[in-house]
């Protein structure tokens, strides 16, 4: 169990890992998560599935620090010690009409599923995709064959639109307005993307990434505050209204350990 079977570098950083996992594969559903610890004296880290068939599942993740490097230097034939899954309310898929997919970054594999249930349930899906430069845009293909309409932007303008996904969105939601948003990436990103639609009235589903340790709402560390209530990403979500979500609350969390994990880093 837990024997990583493909690895494979997709852009600098960022690493793809199939692992065989039966139990935890033929449960899954879009949107859900596993917790994974490397080694017994780790920490835990939420990693979103990024696909599954009935034995394995694909994580992927970008080496920012010292577990998720720990975790890249794994080799087929290795075995993850720990995962736990799949945690989180799955995506809740329904025939909406049309739907707009955003992803940034490595948020990208974490929409790809998302948005091949979207399509296999009848929907109509554009799909933006964004990151800084055209070496970090990954997943193009696979969100390619689930989409009617696919937009890439890259900070630098090396690869499709110079910009970000919100330049498109906005220019989109001109045109036609989609039945619906989901968008998975940084939290600043969906903050402007919820802030977009918001004007538009689109209601925007969004995938929340909080600080995370046990990922069954034992230890209170992912609390987001949405419509002014505490909720906990890992049993309440990891989805919610955009519109709702207290995205300042959220984005002060996430810098709450920022020294330490230098510390650690710089140790290593």
């Amino acid at each position: 169990m837990n024997e990583i079977v493909v690895k494979k570098e997709l852009a600098p950083s960022i690493k793809l890992m199939v692992v065989y996992t039966p139990l935890i594969a033929r449960k899954f559903k879009p949107g859900q998560f596993v917790i994974v610890r490397v080694c017994e004296e780790g920490e835990r880290i939420p990693l979103t599935i990024a696909d599954a068939d009935n034995d394995n599942i694909t994580i992927v993740f970008q080496e920012v620090g010292k577990t998720t490097k720990m975790l890249g230097q794994l080799k087929v034939g290795d075995r993850i010690l720990n995962l736990l899954g799949p945690l989180g309310k799955p995506t809740q898929i329904d025939n909406y009409g049309h739907v707009c997919c955003i992803g940034g970054g490595v948020g990208v594999a974490a929409l790809y599923p998302v948005a091949k249930a979207l399509k296999k349930a009848g929907n109509r899906v554009t799909s933006i995709v964004g990151a800084r430069t055209k070496a970090l845009i990954i997943f193009e293909d696979e969100m390619k064959r689930v989409s009617d309409e696919l937009y890439i932007t890259t900070d630098d303008g090396s690869k499709g639109e110079k910009g970000f996904v919100t330049d498109v969105l906005k220019r989109l939601l001109e045109k036609n307005l989609f039945d619906r948003v989901f968008a998975v990436g940084p939290a600043i990103m969906m903050k402007v993307v919820s802030e977009v639609t918001k004007m538009k009235n689109v209601k925007t589903i969004v995938s929340l990434n909080p600080i995370m340790i046990d990922g069954t709402g034992m230890c209170g560390g992912c609390r987001v505050i949405v419509n002014g209530e505490p909720k906990f990403a890992c049993v309440d979500g990891p989805d919610f209204e955009g519109h709702l979500v207290d995205f300042n609350h959220l984005l002060s969390r996430l810098k709450m350990y920022e020294k330490q994990e230098k510390e650690v880093m710089q140790a290593a």
